[in-house]
């Protein structure tokens, strides 16, 4: 692949995890590629944080800042606009919060050079740190996302180490609804398959976090989340002469 292809960047979107970020980005800067940090309207001890750290790393690291928080998926929304903005082609997503493994970059870089098109989704391998109860309910969600691509194309939905194409990705989104929050990791991989998007998968370690902060709403992101998938089957029935023809032709 031609190096002026192949431009990709961190993007880490962070919201109060003033005590695991900068472990989370000395690990990312390791790999000397940018990191963009988008800073969701965090409170001011993160927020003076996240200003210190792209001062120390000035130059390297890149912080952005929405006024108010409002989620997640904005967030990265943001993140991916302003790196296509200022001429990258990829994004490799990870959380603030330090449970993904940055060694397992090589992987995804792998996979990107070789498919620059393709989007790169992480698989979890849990260490004892998950707890049972999140690491049982997530598989509603997976059973939920093979029905509404009507394949088995993504084998986990929710695991937020990513690498975007840009482009492709921009073009999707301007076009599509996708949601703000917890939602969005799940609605952005099906609608990217819905639109004959490439995803390969590859496993990571994943751990749970280092400051044990969870910005999960037990019951505002359920809603949105069960919400998201009602919409997305309705959305597939309509889809489904589609899908099933794109199976048949292989």
């Amino acid at each position: 692949m031609n190096k002026t292809d192949f431009q990709p960047a961190f993007l880490i979107p962070v919201y109060n995890h003033e005590h695991a970020i900068t472990d989370t980005l000395e690990k990312a800067l390791e790999y000397e590629l940018p990191v963009l940090l988008v800073d969701d309207g965090s409170d001011d001890a993160c927020r003076l944080k996240l200003i210190e750290l792209a001062e120390r790393h000035s130059g390297k690291a890149i912080l952005i800042r929405l006024a108010e928080n409002s989620g997640k998926g904005a967030a990265i929304k943001a993140g991916i606009r302003h790196l296509q903005q200022n001429g990258f082609t990829h994004a490799i997503q990870i959380d603030a919060d330090g449970q993904h493994d940055v060694a397992d970059l090589p992987k995804f870089m792998k996979a990107a050079e070789q498919r620059s098109e393709t989007l790169i989704i992480g698989y979890p391998q849990y260490d004892e740190s998950v707890p049972k109860t999140r690491l049982y309910a997530r598989y509603l969600t997976h059973v939920w996302v093979w029905i509404n691509t009507l394949s088995f194309a993504i084998k986990d939905s929710m695991c937020g180490f990513r690498l975007y194409p840009l482009a492709a990705l921009v073009t999707q989104l301007d076009e599509e609804r996708c949601g703000d929050r917890m939602d969005f990791d799940t609605e952005v991989l099906v609608r990217w398959v819905w639109r004959g998007g490439k995803v390969t998968n590859v496993p990571v370690n994943v751990r749970y976090p280092l400051d044990g902060v969870s910005h999960f709403n037990v019951f505002r992101d359920n809603v949105l989340i069960s919400l998201m998938h009602s919409r997305l089957f309705l959305g597939m029935l309509v889809r489904s002469p589609n899908l099933i023809w794109r199976k048949v032709r292989g």
